[in-house]
Parts: structure tokens; sequence; C-alpha cells
């Protein structure tokens, strides 16, 4: 099996945006793999981002966005508990990121995840072991 590989918001949320371009095929194609490979790992956390992301920016229909959450939810979910919460607040405090940032890169690390795609995080930076990876750098 592939390498498990954590997958933020922004890149499940460009898969859908018709006006995203290149961005959009990359997603989908980052998507596809981990699909493919058996993984893929989001968190309880990327999935509500999607669907709020899905339905107030993109003007999906909740039931269409609800679809979509079934489907990603195929993938490894890493539930958010109070200790991942407490770990991302360290994270937080220790790396200058963001709370909601610092809880994605600890749900990647406890889901034994080595890659982070996401574009909201500076790429070629490893934080709590996780390589952060910007899939539409450079292209």
């Amino acid at each position: 099996m592939a390498e498990r590989v954590f997958i933020d918001t922004n890149v499940i949320v460009y898969a859908d945006d018709l006006d995203a371009g290149a961005k959009r095929e990359r997603a989908q194609e980052i998507l596809h793999q981990v699909y493919v490979d058996g993984n893929g790992v989001v968190s309880t956390q990327v999935l509500q981002e999607f669907f709020v992301a899905a339905t107030r920016k993109l003007g999906v229909a909740p039931e269409f966005a609800r679809r979509k959450v079934e489907l990603l939810a195929r993938l490894d979910v890493v539930t958010i508990e109070p200790s991942l919460i407490l770990d991302a607040i360290d994270l937080h405090r220790l790396h200058s990121l963001s709370f909601w940032d610092a809880l994605i890169v600890q749900a990647a690390a406890a889901s034994g995840c080595r890659r982070l795609l996401t574009e909201d995080l500076q790429g070629s930076r490893t934080i709590a072991g996780v390589q952060i990876e910007n899939p539409f750098a450079g292209g």
C-alpha cells in the first residue's frame, strides 16, 4: 500500500470548483489517486469545512455536498478528540500556526501520515513529523 497522505479541505474544494482551472484538474487527480491507492486520510474537521465551503462558496446544493461528504468518509477519517485539540493548541503556540491549521497538522500526525497536501500552509516545511506540500505549487 502507498504511504498514507492527509488531504486538506482546500484540495477537496478545488476538485469541485468549476472556476479553478488547473487547480481543479490537479485536485481531481489527487483524489482519484488516493481512492485508487487506498491511502487517503481526512479528518472530521475537513469533512465539516468541505460542506460549509461547498455550499457557501461554490453554491453546491446541500444534498449534493452531503453526498460528497459520504464519499469522502470512505477514506480513513480521523475523529477530532479532545487530546488532538490540546496537541493542536501546543502546535499553534510552538509553530505560530492558526489553531485550525495546527489541528489539521496534528490530525495528520496522529493518523501516521508523513505528508499533508494543502495550499494553506508554507510548503516544504515539516511540522510534527509531517511534510507539508502544496500540490499546486509550480503549476
